[in-house]
């Protein structure tokens, strides 16, 4: 049975954290106690976590932004990703994670709220997308949770792009010979639980307006395509190790 260390850059006394461990668990299928969380305020793991853990997972963040580097110990959890990479660690990350690894490998961001992403938005796969082993069987367009302020300007060299939405040219990537892939979206939330998110962070994403946030709560929808990403990674890369049938 196939063990993920989870990475979350969330303040102690926030929920989310512990709604993002359940997220995760129900989206990898693994039961709950082979999915560890790791708390990244009190500093990055250590390398050797790589070798007790068969996968690693980034979550996002409550209050951190890649862009600024805000997180405590940031530069080692950069460090610790730019390993993970070298050594070919199994790997999928999301939203904060997606732009952490971005910066890790050279890649560039912006902290960018006129193209913030908060709600669910069409993506489309890109040609190295739909040739990609993980994505090819997506739709071409398919539906995404999003609750994002940074995007990435550029990808690090010889990253391959494989979505993107109306707004961010840059959406997922896949470091080519590599079990390595991130998304800037959020493929362990569904819309109920990305409005769960909303609810809890509607200080930074929305308005206070009751009927602006109503009409806020429009951009949520469903997304059953991407909801099966992360159940597929597992069972690509470890050939039935993971647990359950491909998610539908």
């Amino acid at each position: 049975m196939v063990r993920m260390l989870l990475l979350q850059a969330r303040c102690a006394g926030d929920p989310m954290r512990q709604h993002e461990h359940r997220c995760f668990v129900e989206r990898t299928g693994l039961p709950p106690e082979n999915v560890v969380p790791h708390d990244l305020c009190g500093g990055p793991p250590d390398p050797s976590a790589l070798r007790r853990f068969d996968a690693l997972t980034v979550g996002g963040s409550g209050e951190f932004y890649a862009s600024r580097g805000d997180l405590p110990g940031f530069e080692g959890l950069l460090e610790f990703l730019r390993e993970a990479v070298v050594r070919g660690h199994p790997t999928f990350a999301s939203c904060f994670g997606y732009h952490s690894i971005v910066r890790a490998l050279g890649g560039s961001l912006a902290y960018d709220p006129e193209q913030a992403e908060v709600g669910t938005f069409a993506l489309t796969l890109t040609p190295d997308g739909s040739a990609d082993p993980l994505f090819r069987d997506l739709p071409r367009t398919f539906m995404a949770q999003m609750g994002h302020k940074d995007r990435a300007v550029s990808l690090p060299d010889g990253a391959l792009n494989l979505a993107a939405s109306e707004r961010c040219r840059f959406q997922a990537l896949r470091i080519p010979g590599k079990p390595v892939w991130a998304t800037q979206f959020h493929p362990e939330l569904d819309r109920a639980a990305n409005l769960d998110r909303l609810r809890c962070y509607l200080r930074h994403y929305g308005p206070d307006d009751p009927q602006e946030v109503a009409r806020f709560h429009e951009r949520f929808h469903d997304s059953p395509e991407s909801s099966t990403l992360l159940r597929r990674f597992l069972r690509l890369v470890f050939d039935g190790r993971a647990a359950g049938p491909p998610a539908h």
